[in-house]
């Protein structure tokens, strides 16, 4: 999955950088996994404004992902890799040897064809969902449940993986994409390899237009506001703001911000790094 650059024939142009589309392989989503998607505008159910700065933005589709690959020993092949405006990654078709079909997040290298499956009794190989008790230390994972059967919740970003570094009793010891070291219970699923198109990173928006085509309305910051409106707001000239805060007052950028007494800080063994 590469990169394009185009010609600089506008301001737009010149600094655009896409992600290339070789891989994908259908333009069209499987119907039978594909609904409406309603946007919002940032408004709740009375019509209140309660999310700034989102509306706009071209019509989509939400296609449903299976993060729980609970169709254990039941081998499926690879249909098509096809693209998703709902999230960084590519997906992929599944179809199962019992007739289903599902979509999940395509990992790196995974090719038309070939066959992937679930359950304890899966190779570790790429594309395959095990419990982390089955998977090799050392191993490049993605898709982590936090709870067994929950489905996966952690490393589903283009790009990411985590590394399932040593086993201790019922907890698998996992690297996080953050640098972050935390336990988690080896009955949990992950899925073997990382998340494809990795080259996301390097994209570049190049025109204001395409940050409205996602639904992106124009961010503007605190200190240019009035003190009514933002703490960081007021004063004469261009005033720092102070600490940088929310616009409720919460601290942000580098203070810390995590609850001291929260229930899960005692699976973290190493926080993550600056």
């Amino acid at each position: 999955m590469g990169i394009r650059k185009l010609k600089p024939t506008s301001p737009g142009q010149r600094h655009k950088v896409i992600g290339a589309f070789d891989k994908i392989t259908a333009s069209t989503p499987e119907k039978s996994l594909v609904v409406g998607k309603k946007r919002t505008g940032g408004r709740n159910n009375t019509g209140k404004m309660t999310m700034r700065y989102i509306g706009g933005g071209h019509k989509r589709r939400f296609r449903f992902i299976d993060f729980k690959r609970s169709k254990d020993g039941i081998p499926a092949t690879v249909k098509s890799i096809e693209y998703d405006p709902n999230r960084t990654s590519r997906i992929a078709l599944l179809y199962y040897a019992d007739g289903d079909k599902s979509y999940i997040v395509a990992p790196n290298g995974l090719e038309v064809g070939q066959t992937v499956m679930s359950g304890k009794d899966a190779t570790p190989e790429v594309g395959n969902a095990l419990p982390m008790q089955s998977i090799p230390v050392g191993s490049i994972i993605h898709n982590i449940e936090l709870r067994p059967g929950q489905g996966a919740k952690l490393v589903r970003s283009a790009g990411a993986f985590a590394q399932l570094t040593s086993k201790e009793g019922d907890y698998a010891i996992i690297k996080m994409p953050s640098g972050e070291t935390r336990k988690i219970l080896s009955a949990c699923k992950a899925t073997v390899g990382s998340v494809g198109n990795s080259d996301h990173a390097l994209e570049k928006s190049g025109k204001a237009g395409r940050s409205r085509w996602l639904g992106r309305r124009p961010h503007n910051r605190g200190v240019v506001m009035n003190p009514v409106d933002h703490p960081m707001g007021g004063g004469e000239g261009r005033a720092s703001g102070g600490l940088p805060r929310s616009r409720k007052g919460l601290y942000a950028k580098g203070m810390k911000t995590r609850a001291p007494k929260k229930p899960s800080s005692k699976y973290i063994i190493e926080r993550r790094k600056k």
